[in-house]
């Protein structure tokens, strides 16, 4: 029954530890989010095809 108990401590472990990791990749995607979405704009007049002129 010991062997057991100490299996279901270390699983509930990982299992938080899991989610606190999950929960700082959120936070890291979320900040840098934030950061570039004021450069959307920019970024989007500088994409495209007609970007270079062609030479002929």
């Amino acid at each position: 029954m010991f062997v057991y108990e100490l299996h279901r401590t270390e699983h509930a472990e990982l299992v938080r530890e899991a989610a606190a990791q999950r929960l700082g990749r959120e936070a890291a995607r979320a900040a840098r989010g934030r950061r570039t979405a004021g450069r959307e704009s920019e970024r989007e007049a500088s994409t495209g095809k007609d970007r270079y002129a062609t030479t002929a």
